[in-house]
């Protein structure tokens, strides 16, 4: 498993995409893994401790009730160990967000090793304290919070001393690009003084490139195996080729990042040889003849006087004749004191 602390952190975000079919939710991981992401996170809902049956649908899912919802996708517990193992077996952490006290108990029955936030319980703080006294590291998301509520949220957790990691979202789904808020995570950065992230429910990677461009340790992102299945979240998650993409220009990214770049020219004499411009004759130029700016052409290859250096040559008096068409150099012109 990768380095959380020496590479960007990539999420495939699979929470309900599986609607309730445990086989599904095995071959989700097999698919994410395959795709080189660092950990696949589900979420735990249990339903009883988390919502009243009348509670209202989101707008982007009016699906079937969330109650029943919650109930019908639901894992037991040894199905949950299970996945945990499916991910162990594939070198990628197994996370889940809990929406309940109770979904932290189970979990840390099922062995979690961190925890994800989700932008709802930002305000819970009896669960944020709750996991925060686990000491275990956590990620939190910030989507509908405001910063007084997140304030109060990462001062909860800090209090705990669990390693924290703050991520910028937006809780539209799908986001338009307009309402990323990239600049919001460069002001976590500086408010809190931890390594910050993006969660993302763009269409497409680039709002993650320009997070990770930008000094983002954590990205989360929506995974499905086609936005035509149904649920909460398909609609608006990446496919796998998607995600592919995604993980390969991050990692991209970051070797750019770890190679700066120092702006010499010594290392392409060869190309410079090949691509760039030497002064040459336009014309025939008799012995002792004053070289004119109309008498000089610049042409490939470099390996005569730099076109750069025209001005050093006009003026100057040719020591020999010289035909037009051939590539000036330092000894077709007298010296000076001649």
């Amino acid at each position: 498993m990768k380095d959380q602390q020496t590479a960007v952190f990539i999420i495939a975000e699979v929470g309900s995409v599986h609607d309730g079919s445990f086989g599904n939710a095995l071959k989700l991981i097999e698919a994410a893994a395959a795709c080189g992401v660092d950990a696949v996170k589900f979420q735990t809902h249990i339903p009883e401790a988390e919502t009243l049956p009348d509670a209202p649908m989101p707008p982007y899912f009016k699906g079937e009730p969330r109650f029943a919802y919650f109930k019908r996708t639901g894992f037991t517990l040894e199905q949950w160990k299970e996945l945990k193992a499916h991910c162990d077996a594939r070198d990628v952490m197994f996370l889940s967000s809990p929406f309940s006290e109770e979904a932290v108990d189970l979990l840390e029955e099922v062995g979690m090793e961190q925890y994800k936030i989700p932008s709802g319980e930002v305000t819970n703080i009896p669960m944020l304290e709750k996991i925060a006294r686990l000491g275990k590291p956590v990620v939190l998301s910030s989507g509908m919070s405001s910063w007084e509520e997140l304030d109060r949220a990462v001062e909860v957790i800090q209090r705990h001393g669990a390693p924290l990691t703050v991520l910028q979202c937006t809780s539209e789904y799908p986001c338009p690009y307009e309402k990323v808020g990239i600049n919001v995570m460069l002001e976590m950065k500086r408010r809190y003084g931890v390594p910050v992230g993006l969660s993302d429910h763009t269409l497409t990677n680039y709002a993650v490139f320009a997070a990770v461009t930008l000094g983002a340790a954590v990205i989360e992102k929506h995974f499905t195996f086609s936005r035509l299945m149904y649920g909460s979240d398909a609609r608006h998650s990446l496919e796998p080729d998607e995600m592919r993409d995604l993980v390969q220009g991050v990692r991209a990214i970051e070797t750019m990042l770890a190679h700066p770049v120092e702006k010499r020219a010594e290392p392409y004499r060869e190309m410079k040889e090949i691509f760039e411009k030497s002064m040459v004759a336009a014309v025939d130029i008799p012995a002792g003849t004053v070289l004119t700016r109309e008498m000089v052409a610049f042409k490939k290859p470099g390996t005569g006087i730099s076109a750069a250096r025209l001005d050093e040559f006009v003026g100057r008096k040719v020591a020999r004749a010289i035909p037009s068409g051939t590539l000036l150099v330092e000894e077709d012109f007298l010296i000076e004191s001649e």
